[in-house]
């Protein structure tokens, strides 16, 4: 668990809480990191897909693989969230990439909108309360409509796009404030699958399977690749300290493996606008091609980037898992 530095203040202002340190995953388990930088398209690890850490050295250039000795021991406390990385950081990235963090009270709006169109009805985990940007709590155990139960809600399928660091699934803190938010006023679409299967299982085996499932139906893709090691940081603390609000202890190394293993498939690194490992296709490459005439140089061009085809790119197309059907898919393939 994070160390007593890691936590929030008694005023709840305490922006480190924001920084889940990659030492603290270490110490769980060597695996569980690992698992958080694999990339299963790739068959590598994630990369950092930005030049933000390029003074650190050769191994932090833009495209070099983000590993675990880059990022902790005397090189750890490398990767920040947002919120503690400095103005001109947060604004090369917005005019760069056009990294926009969303305020905790937005994502809770723009959630509540799906859960309403789910339940068919308003207010069903929270009340907003536009004059103060905040939200009051229905404390009540969720109530579900005739034809539809908690287990239907758990499976149901959800996905952040350009994901950053995951606001919209989990709300361990606002991302634009670092402010801590405490569990039971979290307001992230997984947030709320993990509150409803902690109201209707009480044993730790089935709460497990539940968690697992919720996990495997809750989807997140992001360019940047430090941002995608922090949502993927994110969603793994969240079932720590849901398991542990619950049980009153951390779950087994096991538990989080799995979890970790389920959340490096389903968050991943992809330029959403191609469908492909960001950066992966060739256009305008020339290459030397062997001919009658020996070597000549050729120019490589991407059907897709040409015509602005998602279906075309010659990049490396990224693959996520059906986790029914347990075998891999090209995610390009969910688009008709």
């Amino acid at each position: 668990m994070p160390q007593k530095s890691n936590q929030p203040s008694e005023d709840g202002g305490n922006l480190s809480y924001a920084d889940i340190r990659e030492d603290d995953l270490r110490n769980i388990s060597k695996e569980v990191l690992d698992t958080l930088l694999r990339d299963h398209t790739t068959g590598k690890n994630i990369f950092w897909a930005t030049h933000d850490y390029e003074e650190l050295g050769s191994e932090y250039s833009y495209h070099s693989p983000i590993l675990p000795e880059l990022i902790t021991g005397e090189r750890g406390m490398v990767i920040r969230p947002r919120v503690l990385k400095s103005k001109e950081e947060q604004t090369g990235r917005a005019k760069g990439m056009a990294e926009v963090f969303t305020p905790s009270w937005v994502c809770n709006t723009q959630n509540n909108l799906v859960d309403e169109a789910w339940f068919g009805r308003k207010n069903v985990f929270n009340t907003v309360v536009h004059s103060t940007h905040t939200w009051r709590v229905n404390h009540n155990r969720i109530d579900f409509p005739e034809g539809k139960t908690w287990k239907n809600y758990v499976r149901a399928t959800r996905m952040e796009i350009t994901c950053g660091e995951a606001p919209y699934l989990v709300s361990r803190y606002d991302t634009t404030t670092g402010k801590p938010i405490p569990l039971e006023r979290r307001i992230g679409l997984l947030d709320r699958k993990l509150r409803v299967i902690g109201e209707n299982v009480d044993k730790s085996t089935e709460w497990l399977k539940w968690a697992q499932t919720a996990y495997m139906n809750t989807y997140g893709y992001e360019w940047q690749g430090d941002n995608l090691l922090l949502a993927r940081e994110a969603l793994l603390w969240s079932f720590i300290e849901y398991y542990q609000a619950k049980f009153g202890r951390r779950p087994q190394k096991k538990s989080m493996k799995y979890i970790a293993y389920i959340i490096s498939w389903n968050l991943w690194q992809m330029d959403g606008l191609k469908g492909v490992v960001p950066d992966s296709c060739r256009d305008g490459v020339k290459e030397m091609e062997l001919t009658l005439f020996g070597e000549q140089e050729k120019m490589i061009r991407c059907a897709g980037c040409q015509q602005d085809d998602i279906h075309k790119h010659n990049g490396t197309y990224c693959l996520i898992r059906d986790w029914g059907a347990g075998k891999k898919i090209r995610f390009i393939d969910l688009i008709k």
